[in-house]
């Protein structure tokens, strides 16, 4: 009986210290340097979902990346990507973050390369030209759920917004602002209320104060009809001229937003004073 007992004990010894390495070589854990940064990831396609994203730096040189959202529907799958450039401008997919749990809002991933293998370290993904995309599902990848900029297009916190007012068509009035992103670089948001679905309305930061009247010095890319946006990137003028976010609260000029390209551009739809020419509101 005893020589029974000492079988059985070195028995379950061993089944306990096969089971210890498996679950070892199953299931990594990474030590994390302390190096850690958070962007915000914005609601794009679907109104209240939010979140954020973080990197997390690991002493093994890899990179933890974890997307929380808020608001996603219980059940639902969300693919995540990390694309190149930024979200302005749109581009390829560069590394993909997996699925989001819709009843958890989030997933984590570890990384060390690009989807085509290039390695890239946490310093390096802080300096990345791109933004993240987290999608409604795999069979509705056209719909973002929520969008940020990360790396050097992060968004810095100061940010100048401008009234853009009614103009000849009543109705639809505005906002434009401006923010400076970690490269230096300025993104320009046109928010306008109100605009007809399936209409493009071009827009155009003109020289002088709309009083005056003015030529263009800088094209926004035409807000979406159907969404009153505009996102455009940009340093410099139509004529190349260099143009700073500090400099933007000095500029003598003013914002026209039109009807429709050809003939309706002569139809402004809403438009604002802006820089040195803005209004206090003192009457």
């Amino acid at each position: 009986m005893r020589a029974l007992k000492k079988l059985l004990f070195f028995t379950f010894a061993i089944i306990a210290f096969t089971s210890c390495n498996e679950d070892e070589t199953q299931y990594k854990f990474y030590t994390p340097t302390g190096n850690k940064v958070m962007y915000n990831l914005n609601t794009k396609d679907v109104n209240g979902i939010s979140g954020t994203v973080s990197f997390v730096e690991n002493v093994d040189g890899s990179t933890n990346i974890t997307l929380n959202l808020t608001g996603t529907p219980s059940g639902g799958k969300h693919p995540a990507h990390i694309h190149y450039n930024t979200a302005a401008e749109g581009g390829d997919i560069a590394i993909s973050l997996g699925i989001v749990d819709g009843y958890s809002g989030t997933s984590t991933i570890n990384v060390t390369t690009l989807d085509d293998g290039t390695p890239i370290s946490y310093s390096e993904l802080l300096a990345f030209d791109g933004y993240i995309n987290v999608h409604l599902s795999a069979d509705e990848l056209g719909t973002i759920v929520v969008q940020g900029d990360i790396g050097q297009n992060a968004l810095k916190p100061n940010a100048i917004t401008y009234d853009l007012g009614e103009k000849d068509v009543a109705g639809i009035s505005g906002t434009a602002t401006f923010f400076e992103r970690e490269d230096g670089s300025i993104l320009a948001e046109l928010d306008i209320n109100n605009t007809p679905a399936g209409g493009e309305h071009p827009a155009h930061i003109h020289a002088n104060t709309a009083v005056e009247s003015g030529g263009i010095l800088l094209s926004f890319n035409p807000v979406n009809g159907d969404t009153g946006k505009s996102y455009t990137n940009f340093t410099a003028f139509d004529d190349g001229t260099a143009l700073s976010f500090s400099e933007i609260q000095g500029l003598d000029a003013y914002i026209n937003v039109h009807l429709g390209a050809g003939t309706q551009l002569s139809t402004i739809v809403a438009q604002g004073d802006i820089g040195e020419n803005d209004l206090t509101g003192n009457t």
